[in-house]
């Protein structure tokens, strides 16, 4: 039981640091923040914040790693019934609702995605990690569908849905959109890039 308590403690500070965090990147500006100004407003110390994260950036980019260990695990489930589009389909509406989970009471995905746009450094963390997502990504589906697509053919697939999403995002994001319509539009671009994949089968 202590163990949990424990546990319970440590997913309540990080959640703590990330809300304060995006509170204070969208009021201030990414560059402007500083980590103690962080750590104070989640009312722990700069240790602590080391504790969870090496950096700003990695606070930014929070949910990164279990978003892609989420999508790995749902196509290494794949069923024998399951069509290329419709698993990828799946992805998308369980992306859908890490976001809408993690955004606790600030929405965290929309402060990143408005920042991702204006602030450089960040351009290059953001394109950096979703590189190497879709290269992980496409192993991954095409490892789950090697009766139907080649490496090259899963690239090509998994590149173009997500290059579909990120696009009609940022012009959401550069509308200033609400977060229901930036999710809208994220199941909108996936299933319009999907219906030129359902052709692969």
């Amino acid at each position: 039981m202590a163990e949990g308590l424990r546990e319970r403690k440590k997913q309540r500070t990080r959640q703590a640091l990330i809300q304060a965090a995006m509170r204070l990147f969208e009021e201030k500006g990414f560059e402007e923040t500083t980590l103690a100004e962080i750590a104070a407003a989640a009312d722990v110390s700069t240790r602590t914040f080391f504790s969870y994260f090496a950096s700003k950036e990695d606070v930014l980019f929070y949910d990164a790693g279990a978003r892609l260990e989420g999508a790995l695990a749902r196509l290494s489930a794949r069923r024998p019934s399951d069509t290329v589009a419709d698993l990828l389909l799946q992805l998308i509406d369980d992306s859908i609702g890490q976001a809408i989970a993690g955004a606790g009471t600030f929405d965290a995905a929309a402060v990143r995605a408005r920042l991702v746009l204006t602030v450089p450094s960040l351009q290059a963390r953001a394109l950096h990690v979703l590189l190497d997502s879709q290269l992980t990504l496409a192993k991954a589906l095409h490892e789950a569908f090697r009766d139907r697509l080649t490496l090259s053919e899963a690239g090509a697939t998994v590149g173009a849905l997500i290059g579909a999403i990120m696009v009609a995002v940022m012009t959401d994001v550069d509308e200033d959109r609400s977060v229901e319509e930036i999710m809208a539009t994220v199941r909108r671009a996936g299933e319009i890039a999907l219906a030129g994949l359902r052709a692969l089968g």
